[in-house]
C-alpha cells in the first residue's frame, strides 16, 4: 500500500498517458531502501496492463558481465529481431551470446536495442521497468541509458529505479531525465501473519 506518494503515482499516471498517445519518456526513481521504489514500480505496471510491460531488476551477482541485464530486458522480445538490420541484428545477437564473434560494437547494439523497442512497440506501448539498477552491469547501463536518452514517437517508456551506493548515483547523474526522490517513510507492508 502507497501512502502520501500522490505526486509521485500522477508523475508515473502521466508517463503511461504519454506513452498511450505515442511519445516515449524515461525517469529515475530514487531514494534509500525500503523507501517504496518498488512499490511505486508495481503500482505504474499495475495501472499500464494495456502496454507491454517488461519488469527486469538489476542483480549484483551479474554487475561484472556484459550485457546480462540488457538480456533480461530483451529475452521477451528476441523473436522480433528479424525485423532489425542485418548489422545490428547481428551485433546484439552477439552480445547475447547467440552467435559468434568478435564483441559488438557498443554504440551498434544501441542502435539495435532501439529498433527493437520501436518495432516491439508498435504493436503496443512498451513499458520497461528496471529495479535495482545500480546492479546493471555497466554496458547493459550504457546501452539503456542511450535507448532512453532519445525519446522519439515510438511509445516506449522506460523507469530506473536505483538503490543508494555510488552506481545508484550514476543514474541520478544522468543529464536530461526526469527524476523523482522518494523520502521520509511513506510505505506500508503487510504483516508477514
Amino acid at each position: 500500500m502507497l501512502l502520501d506518494r500522490r505526486s509521485e503515482c500522477e508523475e508515473l499516471d502521466r508517463l503511461i498517458a504519454d506513452l498511450r498517445t505515442g511519445q516515449s519518456r524515461a525517469m529515475v526513481i530514487w531514494g534509500d531502501v525500503g523507501i517504496g521504489k518498488t512499490a511505486l514500480l508495481n503500482r505504474t505496471l499495475e495501472q499500464a496492463a494495456d502496454c507491454r510491460a517488461i519488469r527486469t531488476a538489476g542483480v549484483e551477482a551479474e554487475r561484472e558481465l556484459a550485457f546480462a541485464a540488457l538480456h533480461q530486458v530483451c529475452v521477451p522480445m528476441l523473436s522480433e529481431l528479424e525485423i532489425l538490420p542485418a548489422p545490428q541484428r547481428d551485433a546484439l545477437r552477439t552480445a547475447f551470446g547467440l552467435e559468434g564473434g568478435s564483441p559488438p560494437d557498443r554504440f551498434m547494439v544501441g542502435l539495435a536495442v532501439l529498433g527493437l523497442f520501436a518495432e516491439v512497440a508498435q504493436a503496443r506501448p512498451l513499458l520497461l521497468s528496471i529495479d535495482d539498477a545500480q546492479w546493471l552491469d555497466r554496458a547493459s547501463a550504457q546501452v539503456l541509458g542511450f535507448a532512453a536518452r532519445r525519446p522519439g514517437t515510438e511509445s516506449v517508456g522506460m523507469i530506473f529505479a536505483p538503490g543508494q551506493g555510488a552506481t545508484g548515483e550514476v543514474f541520478r547523474s544522468w543529464p536530461g531525465f526526469p527524476k523523482c526522490r522518494l523520502s521520509g517513510c511513506r510505505t506500508t507492508m503487510p504483516a508477514p501473519w
